[in-house]
């Protein structure tokens, strides 16, 4: 009987012992900074860190800072800092957050400057989103991608004719420095809004003047682009990490409105600092180099990113994501390791020329070396009837033009083929912040193809063409809103060909000396 009463006692003793225990959800894994320096920390301990998983690090003024794992070793961890490295000190406790790195996305970053973590910068009130999405995130397979078929005109009439460019393809602008390949991005983004096609601009600027930022933002806005348009910017002076991370919080910012059915534009300006700052973080982590000092996986850092453009099926909503990405050349090299890659992974390039701008030919690009692989398909039937002779004429003249400049004695085939060529070279230069609409194209295209021009000076081809476009909005304006649907092909006996021809000879008849 004692022991039955003991055991009674006791089973009470305990069940009041466990009543009072207090159980406490704070456990967590704890890592140390071990040393800092250069934007990158290493932190002892958190072995069940993933790759991309963002850490808090205690500052030393109490605040958190944040950080994301991009080496993982079994004993240690290599952080690259989202923010200064002098807030962080060696002894600093870290934790992991428990996701990986997502920026806001939807509609209300519409005509706003932000951060690639989604942070105003244009003075305006916080941006609040219903959604984020993933920085990092894996593109569409085959089975959810359709063929590019819809056209996404530039304005610029050598691209919109030679190297078409379609909804959800990836083409390449590549060029030295200061030949004009932001402002064929700039154009193109203007021309959506001209045309009312409803794309959605998305423009990232890597490690770019905040100057040149400012001007561009001041130019959309007075072009009434802005309201349609997102600036993802960094600045020289901003961390490697906030460069590398960039066009990838952009692209998750563009790839909100491609699920949702939309078509966007993304621009990165420009993927060779991009890598540069990439090349700066991988050094610091103790990585391997490799070709001009870069990392070995320096391609997929690019293909991952461009591989997330595409144009979706119809079973998906029908939306697309188009990639103008911009790479800058050392003297015209485009065989160098950055500009190589990235030539493989898109559809096609716009090489502008350094020469080419020098002579005054702006848009200065080589009809040579340019190419849109997939653009053909997309091209609207008429700007591809008029330009489909375009690039061989002009390759054709720039040859023929460097091999007269060594004898006068031409026959007079080669003359009428230069002169032609200099017309037509003549004709698609073409102004920034002034892209040109599928009937304008069309009709000035036509009517120095055709002969209607022949007889004016290369001099005066511009001033034609105006007088040409002007006459034909006044007296034709429902046939060119008609052309500029772009269904019909324009040829010698279609309805069209003979009233943009026969109001060119009219016109021409004033400028022939």
């Amino acid at each position: 009987m004692a022991t039955d009463l003991s055991i009674t006692e006791l089973s009470g003793e305990l069940r009041d012992a466990i009543n009072k225990l207090e159980v406490s959800g704070d456990l967590e894994t704890v890592g140390i900074v071990t040393r800092v320096g250069d934007g990158v920390a290493w932190v002892h301990g958190l072995r069940s860190a993933g790759y991309s998983e963002v850490l808090l690090i205690e500052g030393t003024q109490g605040e958190q800072v944040e950080a994301f794992a991009l080496n993982l070793n079994e004993d240690e961890i290599g952080a690259v800092l989202l923010g200064s490295d002098e807030a962080v000190a060696a002894g600093a406790k870290v934790t992991l957050k428990g996701t990986v790195l997502d920026v806001p996305v939807g509609p209300e970053l519409l005509g706003r400057v932000v951060d690639p973590l989604g942070n105003a910068l244009d003075g305006g009130p916080a941006i609040k989103t219903k959604q984020r999405g993933l920085v990092e995130r894996e593109a569409i397979g085959v089975i959810g991608r359709k063929h590019v078929h819809e056209p996404m005109m530039t304005g610029i009439m050598s691209i919109d004719a030679m190297f078409p460019i379609g909804r959800g393809q990836r083409e390449l602008i590549i060029g030295d420095r200061q030949t004009g390949k932001t402002a064929i991005a700039i154009d193109t983004m203007i021309n959506q809004a001209r045309q009312k096609t409803g794309v959605i601009n998305v423009y990232v600027a890597i490690g770019q003047k905040l100057s040149k930022i400012a001007r561009l933002v001041e130019r959309l806005k007075e072009e009434g682009v802005m309201e349609q348009t997102i600036i993802v910017a960094t600045g020289p002076a901003d961390p490697a990490s906030l460069l590398y991370l960039a066009p990838y919080a952009a692209t998750a910012m563009g790839e909100y409105f491609r699920d949702n059915g939309q078509h966007a534009l993304m621009i990165y300006d420009d993927l060779t600092k991009h890598a540069v700052a990439y090349r700066q973080m991988s050094l610091l982590l103790r990585r391997p180099p490799g070709r001009e000092a870069f990392p070995g996986d320096v391609f997929y850092l690019h293909s991952r990113l461009l591989e997330r453009s595409a144009k979706l099926t119809d079973e998906l909503g029908a939306g697309s994501l188009t990639a103008l990405p911009i790479i800058e050349t050392q003297a015209g090299d485009i065989s160098a390791y950055v500009p190589t890659n990235v030539i493989s992974i898109t559809d096609g390039q716009i090489f502008l020329e350094t020469d080419l701008f020098n002579q005054g030919i702006r848009p200065a690009i080589s009809a040579g070396l340019s190419v849109s692989r997939v653009g053909g398909d997309a091209q609207t039937k008429s700007v591809k009837s008029v330009g489909s002779h375009l690039k061989l004429g002009l390759s054709q003249y720039r040859e023929l033009a460097s091999f007269a400049q060594f004898g006068s004695d031409l026959d007079e085939a080669t003359k009428n083929q230069i002169e032609k060529g200099q017309r037509l070279t003549e004709l698609l230069k073409q102004h920034q912040y002034q892209p040109a609409s599928v009937w304008e194209q069309v009709a000035s295209i036509y009517a120095v193809s055709e002969g209607a021009f022949d007889k004016v000076s290369v001099a005066k081809i511009k001033e034609a063409q105006t007088a040409l476009l002007t006459r034909l909005w006044t007296d034709h304006k429902k046939d060119m809103q008609e052309l500029t649907k772009g269904d019909e092909k324009i040829s010698g006996e279609s309805k069209y060909a003979k009233l943009i021809l026969k109001t060119a000879q009219s016109v021409a008849k004033g400028f022939e000396d």
